[in-house]
């Protein structure tokens, strides 16, 4: 007879439905991971899709019958359905990490995932403003008249000021403005903080901006920026507000609010600041995602040389 903690396990883990524990492992990314909510939305809508797929096509359930077979066909289903790589990356993300999960906590004997291989990748290098477009968006084009267009021309200057994401900016608080310091506290993926320094005249325009907001008939203090009505700011606002100006600024076709991260970063590197320096204010987790800057710079160097060289 088997020891029962054995027992036990084989029973979890041949029984255990696949979905089983999935509202616990949500629970788990959120409190103990901290996981944004979004990123737990994408990860519970990926799970119920293989769930519905394996129950669809194969009439499968138990964690003990699902192979790496029943993944690459849900794969290759999504493949046929025309969905990109980076997709299907984040989909096989997701289940390997829900497998490991499991596996930690014995409802599973195996990951099948392990057996599978990552979609390769097309190479995309980050699209960023020229210095001379920056300098026309922030210096000379025509914002809005009153409050509206000073939150429009303060939300693309801090995007670009600081290198912050959508929703970072989003978040950001009144509280987060260290003014005797001069910098800013972002409170990025993870729950992870960072601070990037910002110039004296940006904090007075922040000033300025906070003052404004509390001439409103209705304000929010406790998140830094405000709408005329007095609620706080929106994904969909932010991203309205900079694709309509950067559409006035420049050719490029990606116009979102990710493009002035961009900017700010590729802007340091030409400027010859440190990659890993460049890291750390991005908020980035490992140098792996900072260096695709560096082949927009090796592009730069290129044309410089070309220009410049006797034999270019």
């Amino acid at each position: 007879m088997c020891p029962l903690i054995e027992c036990r396990t084989f029973t979890l883990a041949g029984f255990t439905m696949f979905d089983e524990r999935l509202t616990d492992y949500i629970q788990y990314l959120k409190f103990e991971k901290r996981y944004a909510i979004h990123t737990l939305i994408a990860y519970q809508k990926d799970l119920e899709q293989f769930r519905d797929y394996l129950s669809k096509e194969f009439s499968l359930t138990r964690l003990i019958d699902i192979s790496h077979f029943h993944i690459r066909g849900w794969l290759a289903g999504m493949k046929g359905d025309k969905q990109t790589a980076r997709t299907i990356n984040r989909k096989i993300s997701s289940l390997n990490s829900y497998y490991k999960y499991l596996l930690k906590l014995g409802f599973a004997e195996k990951n099948p995932v392990r057996q599978l291989h990552a979609q390769r990748l097309p190479e995309r290098l980050p699209v960023y403003l020229k210095e001379q477009e920056t300098q026309f968006l922030l210096e000379e084009l025509q914002f809005e008249e009153g409050f509206r267009g000073f939150t429009d021309r303060l939300i693309c200057e801090l995007l670009y000021a600081t290198g912050m994401r959508r929703n970072e900016l989003q978040q950001l608080k009144e509280g987060d403005i260290e003014w005797s310091l001069n910098q800013v506290r972002i409170l990025g993926k993870g729950n992870k903080e960072r601070l990037v320094p910002v110039s004296p005249a940006l904090l007075d325009t922040l000033r300025d901006y906070i003052q404004e907001k509390r001439k409103l008939e209705k304000y929010d203090d406790k998140y830094l920026f405000n709408l005329e009505t007095g609620i706080p700011l929106y994904a969909g606002y932010i991203y309205r507000t900079v694709t309509k100006y950067l559409g006035e600024t420049t050719t490029l076709k990606k116009k979102s609010p990710h493009v002035l991260r961009h900017t700010f970063a590729t802007h340091l590197l030409n400027n010859g600041a440190n990659i890993q320096a460049i890291k750390d204010l991005l908020g980035h987790s490992s140098l792996a995602a900072t260096q695709v800057y560096t082949h927009n710079n090796i592009d730069k160097l290129k044309e410089i040389h070309k220009q410049n060289h006797p034999r270019g």
